[in-house]
């Protein structure tokens, strides 16, 4: 399986009380799927993968995998601050019948290349499934996978990929540059997909898909078909409303943007609280000009 396309890591519904809200991650996948994208991504960062219990967890990767049901590939997030619950909570996901793992670096110990390296190793030894790494040193406390380490990483054999959300189209190059052709190189950074593509990654995993997918996907899409004017012009679209998430504690920014545009998933759960009043009509803004509104 080629890693490619738009795959939205999908915020996780709540209810009122934080509850886990199933219904309504039902309707949003159908939602997403009915918009075009190329996969799905559960449990990630913007999932608040954070927030759950393991019990959680798997609740919402079977409840994913049985809705889908194999009309587009269902990726879930595994990554932990230990390999040993890295290992474990793959093996979760494999179970419940997830298409492929992504497994963020540890994010509050800082292990050196080689200790990453054999993380890595070991979580995909563990698994028949491909694996996703993901590069997040913003979210990480600087923690980054060095290129030499994603080269080597990139033998594996069910290593497939990597999401660089680093924001620095250099490094998203020069991992380009060092992995086979068969190794995906997705873009984390909503605002450089487009750029990104033409240096050759395969698509990307942007939060904002959770708000626009359409346009997500128009940019992938227009600049596969070779029209690069129009996947430029959806990016400039978007780059706004991806701006406009730090206007909150993430991922609130994604939740308030729905709420608005009458598809609310629900709250955060505590202590990320939203949007505050004063801030609404900037986000509201910002939809308007991806032209959401």
């Amino acid at each position: 399986m080629k890693i490619h396309g738009i795959i939205p890591p999908l915020a996780t519904p709540m209810k009122d009380n934080e509850d886990l809200d199933l219904p309504r991650l039902r309707w949003f996948l159908d939602y997403q799927i009915s918009q075009g994208v190329h996969g799905i991504f559960v449990l990630g960062t913007n999932s608040e993968f954070y927030a759950l219990d393991e019990r959680e967890k798997q609740e919402v990767i079977a409840v994913a995998v049985e809705h889908v049901n194999g009309r587009l590939p269902v990726w879930a997030g595994t990554g932990a601050e230990t390999t040993r619950e890295a290992v474990r909570l793959t093996k979760l996901a494999e179970k419940e019948g997830a298409s492929g793992v992504s497994v963020i670096t540890p994010y509050f110990v800082m292990p050196n290349q080689q200790e990453i390296h054999d993380h890595y190793k070991r979580i995909a030894e563990s698994t028949s499934l491909p694996v996703m790494l993901y590069n997040n040193p913003a979210t990480c406390g600087g923690l980054t996978i060095a290129v030499d380490t994603v080269a080597k990483l990139a033998q594996v054999p069910n290593i497939r990929g990597i999401k660089d959300s680093s924001g620095d189209l250099q490094n998203t190059c020069e991992y380009i540059r060092s992995v086979p052709e068969t190794f995906s190189v997705m873009m984390g950074r909503d605002t450089l997909i487009f750029s990104s593509l033409i240096m050759g990654t395969c698509g990307a995993v942007p939060a904002t898909g959770n708000i626009a997918p359409a346009l997500l996907v128009e940019i992938y899409e227009s600049f596969c078909r070779g029209d690069q004017v129009a996947s430029k012009a959806a990016q400039l679209r978007l780059n706004p409303l991806r701006l406009a998430l730090g206007l909150c504690t993430a991922p609130g920014g994604v939740k308030a943007a729905l709420q608005l545009l009458g598809r609310s998933i629900g709250p955060c759960r505590s202590p990320v609280s939203g949007l505050s009043p004063d801030k609404v009509g900037k986000m509201r803004g910002a939809l308007e000009a991806a032209g959401l509104l």
